[in-house]
């Protein structure tokens, strides 16, 4: 409940910050990923004309994306997939196997040469600790050097505690084991 009542004041502050800052929408991570903020339509014709995105991981509850984004459909009529995982804002996580479906869908594409566009609302949580995951997977790093190689691009991120255990939860299941 608290996630929907700060959605539309959170997602302002998100608009007001890439023009008063220097914070970007999106940011590129490495060669197949991309971390960002709610992809607006105008954003993802930019995603897949300037940046191959031939994919997205979305992190968003349903109410969400209602009035602001492209639906499953329109992306696959588009040319990209969608793989879509529901974590509440503010305070959720994704679980273990969540990420594990993630980065399995990241790393797929990778072989294919895609790029792929991982979000939340405001790529700074939910999309990161994605992304740390499959860095974590691909370079067999460890999830601090993960994630301040994603900071070292993205430098608004903010994994919290229950983010970072998640982190560390899937560097103890699949890169220590």
């Amino acid at each position: 409940m608290l996630a929907r009542i700060f959605f539309y004041p959170t997602l302002g502050t998100n608009i007001l910050m890439t023009y008063v800052t220097s914070r970007q929408w999106y940011n590129r991570i490495d060669d197949t990923v991309l971390v960002g903020a709610l992809p607006f339509k105008s954003v993802t014709k930019q995603l897949i004309d300037e940046e191959n995105v031939k994919a997205m991981v979305t992190m968003n509850e349903d109410y969400e994306l209602k009035y602001f984004t492209y639906n499953k459909e329109e992306l696959s009529d588009l040319g990209v997939e969608q793989l879509r995982l529901q974590v509440t804002d503010l305070t959720g996580t994704p679980s273990q196997e969540n990420i594990s479906t993630a980065v399995d869908f990241i790393m797929s594409h990778r072989q294919r040469g895609h790029s792929v566009y991982v979000h939340c609302k405001a790529g700074r949580t939910r999309s990161v600790t994605i992304a740390v995951c499959y860095l974590m997977q691909l370079h067999n790093w460890s999830p601090e050097e993960s994630l301040a190689f994603v900071k070292g691009r993205r430098p608004h991120v903010w994994l919290r505690k229950k983010q970072l255990a998640s982190v560390q939860g899937y560097y103890d299941s699949h890169i220590m084991s």
